[in-house]
């Protein structure tokens, strides 16, 4: 009952601390299967429960004004996991994409969902639902939505370098055009996703994971790491790091980070 009542007091706090809202978060969803195992439910239920506060969560930050929010939903080295569940989250990603072309919410905000990772590594139905949602979405500038699957830093810059070699081998380009500019614009299939400036990581582990390197920290993005498992991400765990974003914002000499 305290805690109903506090609760929105501090969120309002808050939001007056957080006088600068950063454009681009991106958000390492840590925590769903250890949230499973502390509730003694199975391990597909604890990722469905971070699926749903995933979609609570694009409600708050359409609310504070961010453009850009980018999930690691499900990395390379997820595909070690055992066959059912690696199938189970193929599923639920899925329905998911699928729910974006008939969610009211979608159109109305005009939020464009894309996916970045290497498609290569994905069944052909998942691929499939996936263009189905991009396609649906592809002309909307309110926010953006991307959704890392089969995704590794590395291997990002990998392929961006395959397709600059591929270019450089047809005589589209030299040797010598070749710089910052044009790697970014060869990253994530050319998606023009802009540089990160916040990285969240729930779970309570603090590390990156080898999560949009190039964008993010090579873009010295800020970092904030929270303990609640991602089902339990609250507002206030947003705001909290808006707020170390903030902070940097206001330490910097031209009041950006």
């Amino acid at each position: 009952m305290i805690r109903e009542i506090l609760e929105p007091v501090y969120e309002r706090f808050l939001k007056i601390q957080c006088r600068h809202i950063p454009r681009h978060i991106a958000i390492i969803q840590d925590g769903n299967r250890r949230f499973a195992k502390t509730r003694g439910i199975a391990k597909v239920s604890g990722h469905r429960a971070g699926a749903d506060k995933t979609e609570e969560m694009l409600d708050w930050a359409h609310d504070l004004g961010i453009r850009h929010i980018t999930l690691y939903s499900f990395s390379t080295e997820n595909f070690r996991r055992d066959r059912e569940e690696v199938g189970y989250l193929f599923t639920l990603f899925k329905e998911r994409f699928l729910a974006v072309i008939n969610d009211e919410r979608v159109h109305r905000y005009r939020i464009r969902v894309q996916m970045v990772g290497d498609s290569s590594l994905l069944p052909e139905d998942l691929l499939e639902t996936i263009r189905a949602a991009e396609e649906a979405t592809k002309d909307y500038d309110g926010f953006t939505l991307n959704v890392a699957i089969a995704y590794g830093g590395r291997n990002e810059i990998v392929l961006a370098a395959r397709d600059i070699l591929s270019s450089a081998r047809q005589g589209a380009i030299s040797p010598s055009q070749i710089d910052v500019r044009m790697v970014e614009e060869h990253l994530h299939g050319g998606k023009g996703i802009p540089p990160v400036d916040l990285i969240i990581r729930t779970g309570n582990d603090f590390r990156t994971s080898n999560f949009l390197p190039w964008l993010a920290s090579g873009h010295e993005s800020a970092v904030y790491f929270c303990a609640p498992y991602w089902p339990l991400f609250r507002k206030i765990d947003l705001l909290r790091a808006i707020r170390v974003y903030d902070q940097r914002c206001r330490s910097s000499p031209r009041g950006t980070p």
